[in-house]
């Protein structure tokens, strides 16, 4: 699976049950094309804070002009294919500069398994790990998965990456034992988590 993103070094880390809590902090919802420039905030922030997580680098991200963010977010705020979910505190909540995005999670088909989706890109923002956005934004892309026809949830975490790990054994995901390799940096192993959508 090289051609999604994978999960953060840091993940925010929430035990299942408190979305409630993160919904009332933030809203998580499909990504828009009004989005666009704070998708590119966002994606900034995510590979300064975990750069080893996603597979592109912060130069490479930094150096694509506008109008491509603008195509990849037109990309994914429809459709079955791909999709990608936002946690928004929306203007008139406390916690951060208005419109600032505090979190994201994508999803994908997968190829070889029509059944599945491949969960990508899932960063929450430092402030914000631990109050319940990673359930939220987790669950934006089960509840996706599932109108599409799609029961299963699967993601990749870099071994060593313990916090991670942790973190969606909390959200319900299992250790399916399946390694395989980072696909940027060969030193690196990942460990594929399951769980249902």
């Amino acid at each position: 699976m090289t051609a999604v993103s994978r999960p953060p070094t840091e993940p925010g880390s929430a035990p299942t049950g408190t979305a409630d809590t993160a919904a009332r902090a933030a809203d998580v919802r499909r990504v828009t094309l009004p989005d666009a420039a704070r998708m590119r905030a966002l994606r900034l922030e995510m590979l300064a804070d975990a750069p080893l997580a996603f597979l592109e680098t912060l130069a490479e991200a930094a150096a694509r002009p506008h109008a491509e963010y603008t195509a990849r977010v037109a990309s994914v705020a429809s459709g079955r294919h791909t999709a990608q979910f936002v946690a928004d505190p929306g203007a008139d909540r406390p916690g951060g500069p208005a419109g600032r995005l505090l979190g994201h999670a994508g999803g994908t088909v997968s190829a070889d398994e029509p059944g599945l989706t491949v969960v990508y890109a899932v960063y929450v923002t430092p402030a914000r790990r631990g109050t319940g956005l990673l359930a939220a934004l987790i669950e934006g892309v089960a509840a996706w998965s599932r109108e599409c026809g799609r029961p299963e949830l699967m993601l990749e975490v870099v071994i060593g990456n313990d916090r991670a790990y942790r973190a969606y054994r909390r959200l319900g995901f299992v250790d399916t034992g399946v390694r395989v390799p980072h696909p940027r940096i060969p030193a690196l192993r990942e460990l594929q988590m399951r769980r249902p959508a």
